[in-house]
C-alpha cells in the first residue's frame, strides 16, 4: 500500500509549494510531501506545475501542443522469463496459437496501420522467452533465429523496408551491445523503470517478486546503457504497486539524474495501476487519479520544463483537464487499428475524441513521430543514417514534429554502399603539428558529453594509505613471485607499490628492470609505422577524447579507401613494416568500410602488415552489419586484418569507465572484443590509459582483467602504459579529471605493468608521444623495452594537446635507446626480428 506521510498539509507543504512556485529545486523529502497533496495544495501544485509546462513548450516553439503518435501495437510474442504480479500480457505456450507472430502477421498489422496513417509500429514483448520456455527457443532455431531480440531486429527491418512504418521498440531489458545491435532498425526503444523499490522484486508478495529483469538496479543500468549508446528513450514509473510515497519520489529522482547525464531520455511515463482479474495482484485498489494527477505534477516540476511527460489517455476515465492542469504534454501513442494489449479492458480513445477534449482545456492536439522532435532534427548522435531518410519522410523539417496529410511508404534500409570520399581537413596530420587545432574544443562540447555536474558525482576518491610494512612486503614479494600481487590476499602490498615513493619507488623500479632482463633481455625495440585515421568524425561523446569532431567542426576530416592506401604505400616506401589504422565511430561510414580499407592496403601494399580496428570499432562495425563480433572479425581476416590494437580499454573498471567515456563499450563488451580475436588467431596489444579520474585500485582491476584474459588465450602481445594528456581533453576543461599524471605515477605505473605482468605479456611499451624523449629513458630504465613505433604521423595525442611531435625517424627512436644505454633494434609487429626486404 501507499504509505500517507501525515500532517504534510501544514508547514511542510506550504514550504514545498513556495519552494516548486519559486522554481527552486526540490530535494526528494520535497516530493515526497507534495506527491501527498489533495484538494486547494493539490490545486496549487497543478497551477505550479502546469506553468512549468507551459514554459517548455514555448521554449520549443509550440506552446499550447499536446502530442499523440498514431501507432499500431504489434505483440511479437506474449511469452515472457518474468512473472510480474500485475501483468495480463504475458501468458504461457498453450494459450497461444503461436509462441511468435510470424513476420507476415507482423506486416499484414503494420500495412493495416500503414492504410490508416499510423506513423508508429509499437513492437511489446516479453523479456527473453527462450530462457524459460523450450517452445520459444524451438521456434526460433526452426526459422533460423539466435534468439527473441535477433527476430524482433529482422522484424523491425521488414516494417521499415515494406510499409515505412517507424518501430518503437519495448523488449525490456538490453545490454550495451544489445542497444548497438537495435538502434540502426529503430528511431527510438523503451523500458519502463516502473520502481526503483528493490523490495518489491526481492521480497516474497513483492509486484516484482520472481522477475530477474525487474530488479531496479538492472533497470537502471538499461537506461543509463541507453544514453551512452546515444538512443532517443522512454521510461517511466508505475504508480499503486506497492511502493511508498518515498520510493515513488526517489524513482523520478533517478530518471532525472540519468536525463542530465546523458540527455537521451524524450519521454516519461507516469501510468497508473489498475487491477485485472486472473492476476496475483487483482484485489489491489487501483492508483486513484487525483494521486497520478500528484504524480504528474511532481514529474513536472523534478524533470523540468523540457522534459516530455505521458499519462495513457485510455487509463484515466474522462479526467483529461485534470491531466492537462497537472502538466503532461503527451498523450502517448494511439491506435486506430490495434488494441491495447497491455490493457486490453481499457480501449484507446478515438483520436478525433482526444483532440476535442484537448481542445476544451486549451490544448491543441498534434501528431508526432515515435522519436520525440528534438531528436528527429538533429539526427547525430540520436539517429542512425539508415534511419534518417524513413524519419524524414514523414517528418514536418520545421517543427520536427509527424507531416500533415504525408502516408508512409516502404523504403530500403540498408544504405547504398558508395564508398568514402576523402573530405574536410585531410591535412590534419600534417597541420597539426605547424597550424594546430582550429578551436580548443569541439562545437557541441556544452551538451554532448552530458550534464558535467552529474559527471562530477559520479567520480570515485578512494584515499591511499602507504604502509611501510605493505611495501617492504610488497617489494620483496615483486622480487620472488610478482604475478601474485594481483591476488586478493595481497591488494593491500599492490596498491602500496602502485603508492610508492622515494627509495621505495627506487627500489620498485630496479626490481621492474631486472624482470625486464630476465624476461626480454636488453634490447629495446621499436617498429616502423604509420598511424593512419582515416576518419575523425564521432559522436560518442567520450570525454576524454580531443579528436573527435562533428561533421561540420573545421577540423574534421575523412579519408578515401585511395588516399588511405596512398598513405600506407608512402609508409612501405620509407621503410614501414605496419600500418596501425583507426578511427573515429563515423555514423556515416558504410558497412564495408572497414574491410574494404584493409582490403585496399592489401591491395596496393601485399607485404604490409594491417594493425587495425579497436574493439569499439569491432563492436559498433558488427553491430551495425547485423551480425556476431566472431563473424565480424572472421571477415575481416579474410580480408586481411592481421592483428588488432588493444585500444579503446581506457581503464578497465566500470566504475571509472562510465565517467571518462559515456558511449564507449563496457567492459564485458572490450574482453569479448579481444578474447574472440585472440580465439580466431588475431592477436591484440593491450592498453591502459590513467592519470585523470582513476585511482591505483582501478589500475589494479585493470591489470586483473588483462592477466585473466591472457590465462586463457595467450593472444597479448605487449602492454602499452597511455599517460592521460589532458590539454584539451573536455573532462579536463570540464574541471573533472586531473591534469594527467605525475612523474611519480608514471614511474610506477610502468614499473608496476612490468611486475604484475610478469610471466604474461613480455613486452612493456612507453609512450614516447605522451611521455616525450627524457620520460621514454626513464621507463626505459624501469622495466619497459619497447619505444612503440615511428608513427610517421600522429593525431589523436596533438589534438589533445601532447607537446612531443607525432613522427620519429628510425635514428631519432634508436637515439632514444642509446640514451638509456642498452641496445635498439627494429622489430616486427608481433615482436619478432625484421627480415631483410629483397
Amino acid at each position: 500500500m501507499t504509505s500517507v506521510v501525515r500532517g504534510t498539509e501544514g508547514n511542510a507543504m506550504r514550504r514545498a509549494l513556495r519552494r516548486a512556485a519559486d522554481g527552486r529545486a526540490l530535494d526528494v523529502t520535497e516530493a515526497a510531501v507534495l506527491l501527498t497533496a489533495r484538494d486547494q495544495a493539490l490545486d496549487d501544485l497543478l497551477a505550479v506545475a502546469g506553468a512549468v509546462r507551459d514554459a517548455g513548450l514555448a521554449d520549443a516553439g509550440r506552446p499550447g501542443v499536446v502530442t499523440y503518435s498514431r501507432k499500431v501495437f504489434i505483440p511479437l510474442t506474449r511469452l515472457c522469463r518474468d512473472r510480474c504480479h500485475y501483468c495480463t500480457f504475458a501468458t504461457v505456450p498453450h494459450r497461444l496459437p503461436s509462441e511468435y507472430l510470424e513476420i507476415d502477421e507482423v506486416l499484414a498489422i503494420a500495412r493495416e496501420g500503414a492504410q490508416q496513417g499510423c506513423k508508429e509500429a509499437l513492437f511489446t514483448l516479453g523479456d527473453r522467452p527462450e530462457d524459460r520456455w523450450d517452445q520459444a527457443k524451438r521456434w526460433l532455431d526452426e526459422r533460423g533465429y539466435d534468439s527473441t531480440l535477433d527476430y524482433l531486429r529482422a522484424c523491425a527491418i521488414a516494417v521499415l523496408e515494406e510499409t515505412g512504418l517507424l518501430p518503437h521498440l519495448n523488449p525490456g531489458v538490453l545490454s550495451w551491445a544489445e542497444l548497438q545491435r537495435l538502434k540502426p532498425v529503430a528511431p527510438s526503444m523503451g523500458m519502463m523503470l516502473e520502481t526503483t523499490a528493490t523490495r518489491l522484486w526481492s521480497e516474497p508478495g513483492g509486484a516484482h517478486y520472481g522477475s530477474p529483469d525487474k530488479e531496479p538496479a538492472v533497470r537502471l543500468r538499461v537506461l543509463d546503457d541507453a544514453g551512452r549508446v546515444g538512443v532517443p528513450f522512454t521510461t517511466g514509473i508505475l504508480i499503486g504497486i506497492g511502493e511508498t510515497i518515498e520510493e515513488r519520489a526517489e524513482a523520478l529522482f533517478a530518471i532525472r539524474r540519468t536525463m542530465r547525464e546523458f540527455g537521451h531520455i524524450q519521454e516519461v511515463i507516469v501510468q497508473n495501476f489498475r487491477a485485472k482479474p486472473d492476476t496475483a495482484m487483482r484485489g489491489m485498489p487501483d492508483a486513484e487519479l487525483h494521486e497520478l494527477a500528484a504524480t504528474v505534477a511532481v514529474a513536472r516540476l523534478v524533470l523540468g520544463p523540457k522534459a516530455r511527460i505521458q499519462a495513457p489517455p485510455n487509463l484515466i476515465d474522462d479526467e483529461h483537464g485534470l491531466l492537462l492542469r497537472a502538466g503532461i504534454d503527451d498523450w502517448g501513442g494511439v491506435s486506430p487499428v490495434t488494441p491495447d494489449h497491455v490493457n486490453p479492458e481499457r480501449p484507446w480513445p478515438a483520436i478525433q475524441d482526444l483532440s476535442e477534449k484537448s481542445a476544451q482545456h486549451g490544448f491543441q492536439l498534434k501528431e508526432r513521430l515515435t522519436i520525440y522532435p528534438e531528436y528527429a532534427k538533429k539526427q547525430h548522435p540520436w539517429l542512425d543514417p539508415r534511419l534518417a531518410a524513413h524519419v524524414e519522410a514523414l517528418m514536418d523539417p520545421e517543427t520536427g514534429l509527424a507531416k500533415e496529410g504525408v502516408m508512409p511508404k516502404g523504403q530500403p534500409w540498408q544504405e547504398p554502399d558508395g564508398g568514402m570520399q576523402s573530405t574536410g581537413r585531410t591535412d590534419l596530420h600534417e597541420a597539426i603539428d605547424t597550424e594546430g587545432r582550429t578551436d580548443d574544443r569541439r562545437g557541441d562540447f556544452d551538451s554532448v558529453y552530458g550534464d558535467w555536474q552529474e559527471v562530477a558525482a559520479r567520480v570515485s576518491t578512494k584515499p591511499q594509505h602507504t604502509l611501510d610494512g605493505d611495501v617492504r612486503s610488497g617489494l620483496a614479494r615483486a622480487g620472488t613471485d610478482p604475478g601474485s600481487l594481483l591476488l586478493p590476499q595481497y591488494e593491500h602490498e599492490a596498491l602500496a607499490l602502485f603508492n610508492v615513493d622515494g627509495d621505495g619507488l627506487e627500489a620498485l623500479t630496479r626490481i621492474a628492470d631486472d624482470l625486464r632482463k630476465a624476461a626480454v633481455g636488453d634490447d629495446i625495440t621499436y617498429v616502423v609505422n604509420r598511424n593512419i585515421n582515416f576518419s575523425n568524425v564521432c559522436y560518442v561523446g567520450c570525454r576524454f577524447c580531443a579528436f573527435a569532431q562533428r561533421e561540420r567542426d573545421a577540423d574534421a576530416y575523412r579519408l578515401s579507401y585511395e588516399e588511405v592506401a596512398d598513405r600506407a604505400e608512402e609508409a612501405w616506401l620509407a621503410g614501414a613494416g605496419e600500418v596501425c589504422m583507426q578511427g573515429g565511430i563515423d555514423p556515416k561510414l558504410p558497412v564495408g568500410a572497414y574491410a574494404e580499407l584493409v582490403r585496399a592496403i592489401k591491395t596496393r601494399v601485399p607485404g604490409m602488415h594491417v594493425h587495425a580496428f579497436s574493439p569499439m570499432e569491432v563492436v559498433t562495425a558488427a553491430s551495425k552489419a547485423g551480425v556476431s563480433i566472431r563473424d565480424w572479425l572472421a571477415q575481416l581476416k579474410e580480408a586481411g586484418l592481421d592483428t588488432i590494437p588493444g585500444t579503446a580499454a581506457e581503464i578497465l573498471d566500470d566504475e571509472v569507465r562510465w565517467v571518462l567515456t559515456k558511449g564507449k563499450l563496457p567492459t564485458s563488451a572490450w574482453v569479448e572484443v579481444v578474447t574472440t580475436a585472440h580465439e580466431l588467431g588475431i592477436r591484440s596489444s593491450s592498453t591502459m590509459m590513467y592519470g585523470h579520474v582513476d585511482h591505483p585500485g582501478h589500475w589494479l582491476s585493470h591489470f586483473r582483467v588483462l592477466a585473466g584474459i591472457q590465462d586463457r588465450t595467450g593472444g597479448f602481445t605487449e602492454f602499452v602504459a597511455l599517460p592521460f594528456v589532458h590539454h584539451s581533453a573536455p573532462i579536463y576543461l570540464a574541471g573533472i579529471a586531473r591534469p594527467g599524471p605525475t612523474w611519480r605515477d608514471n614511474r610506477a605505473v610502468h614499473a608496476m605493468a612490468r611486475i604484475l605482468l610478469h610471466g604474461r605479456i613480455d613486452n612493456i611499451q612507453c609512450s614516447w608521444v605522451k611521455l616525450g624523449d627524457e620520460g621514454t629513458v626513464a621507463m626505459l630504465n624501469g622495466g619497459a623495452n619497447d619505444i612503440g613505433g615511428t608513427l610517421m604521423e600522429e593525431t589523436i595525442s596533438r589534438m589533445a594537446g601532447s607537446e612531443h611531435g607525432s613522427a620519429r625517424t628510425r635514428e631519432e627512436l634508436e637515439a632514444i635507446g642509446k640514451a638509456a644505454g642498452r641496445p635498439v633494434r627494429q622489430r616486427t609487429t608481433t615482436y619478432g626480428r625484421v627480415e631483410a626486404r629483397s
